[in-house]
């Protein structure tokens, strides 16, 4: 059982202090105390925040981490978090303001320097590769430095350039790992973790033999393994324990019929299928729905791979709707640390909420909120499963993306909808409006897909096939949202740069949580690579 976290302990004790005033005394996800509703409360309030800092400053936790477990948001930058917390709060009815996805009580924070070795805003390879390898690197290296190419196609020149990981060094001390993402497993953010590759593209071997083409490798090279192999061949210590995420078809091979859709192929071109591969270890599980992942018996499986989609696992707002059934990011969390807490001498485990970056990068603001509430969910859930005495949890993102909340709305005012003037008490108008007189939304995009298209058309998102549709004409510089429901989760929010593909990624810092053992060495702007040696520091590596 969970002890009471340190925090919640001088904030009540503040609040004893202070004569029991109201202060903002937020439980994990929920507001614990009433809005302040006058001058005076919101006085006690801020004076009841600082004492309860002061109080958790003389209890620095300085012990020796037993587990560690790293939270990415990928994309999850500031303005996202806000706008989560905001939704969250008013899809449950309270407050959105003052409420506090579970992360943000955490004892410690910083902000992360994100730009890479060669790119001032930079893609999630090197961004991952820093969390976890201690370095910065280039754009599209996996955990390789930047002394490579991007099509380094040799094994051994590769092997050469490498970094050793935060999960190579935990296997190696006899610590079972676990990787979890809502994006392919293969992807650049949980790929970093235990695969040393050039390109980030190269996920199955027949992506590598594309760009290889006629050209013949170097006299002495053995080809580069691709990432899903070096996944399942892994065997620093004693492997990975631990894989789950979506990317069925990188694992197996092109004569193999997708199990959920029959029209789907592996795509592997020389006859490996790693998920039998995998499921041929002693003790070890391949699962691809959520019956079967609900059915594993954690005290007889000593290793699980689960792939729940052919690419990605669908968003959290869609998964009810897919037929073979898909676990949650939180329930995937639970039965990761299940898995990895039976080993006594602790654990590593990195889980990510990788499509809170694609909703960005579709400019579908509503989907990035809600993966971006649902890390903030499994975050609880592994604050609930571990103790802060011996469990160092970091809450982060890779970078940020273009999501601004802008013009002057009231409180309370839907953070989806469209923006208010906060003065229709004064009798204003209480709809905001641009130049035109046309009204605007409170979240948009620098850049991206939404808003409009040369062809005179609005875009939304088709959530089953996940690409656009340009249905929607108007006339003028903007729609006219008037009579749009901007709230619809398939709105596009609008962007000052329509550009015909995706929404780009961001180049500001992003925030760094941290609780439990030496997180208070999360403080300051710190480049992003030092979270990997936060996280020796803290295990004693």
């Amino acid at each position: 059982m969970k002890s009471k976290s340190r925090i919640s302990l001088v904030v009540t004790a503040s609040l004893t202090v202070l004569g029991g005033a109201s202060a903002p005394a937020l439980a994990d996800n929920a507001s614990a105390a009433p809005v302040p509703t006058s001058g005076a409360e919101w006085f006690r309030a801020g004076r009841s925040a600082v004492e309860a800092n002061k109080l958790v400053n003389r209890e620095l936790n300085t012990r020796r981490a037993k587990n560690v477990i790293l939270f990415v948001g990928d994309g999850m930058g500031v303005s996202t978090v806000t706008a989560a917390r905001i939704l969250d709060g008013q899809q449950r009815g309270v407050d959105g303001e003052w409420n506090r996805l579970s992360f943000e009580k955490f004892s410690d924070l910083a902000l992360s320097v994100t730009a890479s070795a060669n790119q001032q805003t930079s893609d999630s390879a090197p961004t991952a590769t820093a969390m976890v390898a201690g370095i910065k690197t280039n754009d599209g290296a996996i955990s390789v430095d930047q002394s490579i190419t991007r099509k380094e196609f040799c094994a051994e020149a590769t092997r050469a350039k490498s970094v050793k990981t935060i999960m190579e060094r935990a296997e190696e001390r006899g610590m079972s790992t676990g990787v979890v993402s809502t994006a392919r497993i293969t992807h650049a953010t949980p790929a970093v973790n235990y695969a040393h590759i050039s390109n980030r593209d190269w996920e199955a071997n027949n992506t590598i033999d594309s760009d290889l083409g006629a050209n013949a490798l170097p006299a002495g090279c053995t080809k580069v393994k691709d990432i899903a192999a070096q996944l399942v061949d892994f065997n620093v210590g004693n492997g990975l324990e631990v894989a789950l995420g979506g990317g069925r078809p990188y694992f197996e091979p092109n004569t193999k019929v997708d199990p959920e859709y029959s029209t789907r192929r592996g795509r592997r071109t020389d006859g490996r299928d790693l998920t039998a591969e995998w499921a041929a270890k002693p003790g070890a599980a391949y699962v691809w729905n959520k019956v079967q992942f609900d059915a594993i018996d954690v005290r007889r499986t000593s290793r699980l791979l689960g792939l729940f989609e052919p690419s990605h696992v669908k968003y959290e707002s869609d998964r009810a709707n897919d037929a073979a059934g898909e676990p949650s990011l939180a329930e995937m969390t639970r039965k990761s640390i299940q898995m990895l807490q039976k080993n006594p001498n602790g654990f590593y485990l990195m889980v990510e909420g990788g499509r809170i970056d694609h909703a960005h990068h579709a400019g579908n603001a509503y989907r990035a909120l809600t993966d971006t509430i649902a890390l903030a969910d499994a975050v609880k859930v592994a604050r609930e499963m571990t103790d802060d005495k011996d469990t160092l949890i970091i809450v982060t993102a890779d970078h940020s993306h273009t999501l601004s909340i802008a013009g002057y709305p009231s409180r309370g005012n839907p953070i989806l909808g469209k923006a208010d003037t906060g003065l229709g008490l004064l009798g204003v108008s209480p709809v905001a409006t641009d130049s035109l007189g046309l009204p605007y939304t409170t979240l948009g995009y620098l850049n991206g897909p939404g808003g409009w298209t040369g062809n005179g058309s609005r875009r939304e998102l088709n959530p089953a096939t996940e690409l656009y549709t340009a249905e929607i004409p108007f006339t003028g510089k903007r729609p006219d949202l008037t009579s749009v429901d901007t709230t619809n989760p398939n709105y596009l929010q609008e962007s000052a740069i329509p550009t015909l593909g995706a929404e780009t990624h961001a180049g500001e810092d992003v925030a760094i949580y941290a609780n439990g053992p030496r997180s208070y060495l999360v403080r300051g702007t710190l480049e992003q690579n030092a979270i990997y040696h936060v996280m020796a520091n803290a295990l004693g590596l």
